[in-house]
């Protein structure tokens, strides 16, 4: 069987290469005789894939020499506890940007550690759309300010250019699970940055946490030591048993990415793709995309819809017969979403449009 144009938000697709790479080695990873899944994380071979990963994800996101790199376990979800437990702990309390399930998941989390306070958001409008932000708006004492920097199931992100400006003694903390590494942010702008693997990065298993110094070892030593920043920091992710595979595989996407020309290319291309695609769906006939202002749409998630339940749901049928995949949208939204990461390739877009194109014909 022939592969599909994959748009699945997550799990997602990864480069071809990258899998084939993978394939490769996978019984055996270089001269050790092994699968890197048999290799024990205390040993030098697997101390070499790490610290590999880590200087090339510094490489492409331009990280300054202030901030360690993690990668730990338990997903973007056990971050939203982790934050305020590690950093909600001078006034105890945070302010928090609501644009999506996955802000207002992350506000809930806090709530139950301390003063957490949502400032902005766009929940009116079925986070259709980044609530407007002035400085003003954010408590002089908040330890910290949240913010999800785009929008899975909703297609909103905050541009490289737009993000909230805080102070300097509140860090900005940013969930860039679902575009990392798909356009240059400036990393010293944030306190901290994470993100699940699984959108555009790696498979599903690893969190990059990238955290300012100054932001480690801040937490009361009540908190379970799993949840420490600091614990992770010294023992180099390497605690307990990190996910030694997903980890390789990120690595496996750095050296692709840095054979592509870096996140600036990448964002060239992600700009094309994300343009094509917005281009028809704004003079379609029949689909319309759920973000109307085009400052506020995501270039890695694009939902669309017809209007029409029943018609959705003939072209997420027909589509998926054409091998295009996992274009039904969040249930919140109904309708359709493309998720066109870094791997999604601008063929797989061109064969989406022409798909739709017909679907329109055949649907007036």
């Amino acid at each position: 069987m022939e592969r599909v144009f994959n748009f699945a938000p997550g799990p997602s697709a990864l480069p071809e290469e990258v899998l084939k790479k993978a394939q490769e080695e996978l019984l055996c990873y270089g001269d050790t005789g092994m699968s890197v899944m048999e290799m024990s994380h205390r040993s030098a071979d697997f101390a070499e894939i790490l610290d590999q990963a880590k200087a090339d994800l510094k490489e492409l996101m331009e990280i300054p020499d202030n901030y360690d790199i993690l990668f730990l376990q338990g997903g973007a979800s056990t971050q939203f506890s982790m934050i305020p437990l590690n950093l909600m702990v001078h006034n105890h309390k945070a302010d928090y940007i609501k644009t999506g399930n996955w802000a207002k998941k992350a506000y809930e989390q806090a709530v139950k550690v301390g003063d957490a306070k949502v400032i902005a958001s766009s929940e009116d409008k079925t986070y259709s759309y980044i609530p407007d932000y002035d400085i003003s708006m954010l408590r002089p004492d908040a330890d910290y300010l949240h913010i999800c920097v785009n929008n899975t199931i909703y297609g909103t992100r905050f541009a490289p250019d737009r993000l909230p400006e805080t102070p300097d003694n509140i860090p900005l903390i940013g969930d860039m699970s679902s575009n990392i590494l798909s356009e240059p942010y400036d990393v010293s702008k944030f306190g901290m940055i994470y993100a699940g693997a699984q959108k555009n990065m790696g498979p599903a298993g690893v969190t990059v946490v990238i955290i300012r110094h100054d932001l480690v070892g801040q937490a009361d030593p009540s908190i379970p030591t799993m949840l420490d920043y600091k614990t992770h920091v010294d023992k180099d992710s390497c605690f307990n048993t990190p996910p030694c595979f997903a980890i390789y595989m990120c690595g496996l996407v750095y050296k692709w990415l840095k054979e592509k020309g870096g996140v600036a290319a990448m964002a060239e291309l992600n700009k094309a793709k994300a343009s094509k695609l917005y281009d028809f769906l704004d003079n379609s006939a029949l689909f319309k995309p759920t973000v109307l202002n085009p400052i506020d749409r995501s270039l890695m998630n694009v939902p669309f819809v017809t209007g029409d339940k029943d018609l959705d749901a003939k072209f997420v049928k027909e589509s998926k017969e054409a091998g295009l995949v996992n274009l039904k949208g969040h249930r919140t939204v109904g309708g359709m979403r493309a998720s066109i990461y870094n791997a999604m390739t601008m063929d797989g877009v061109d064969a989406l449009i022409d798909f739709m194109k017909k679907f329109e014909t055949e649907n007036k």
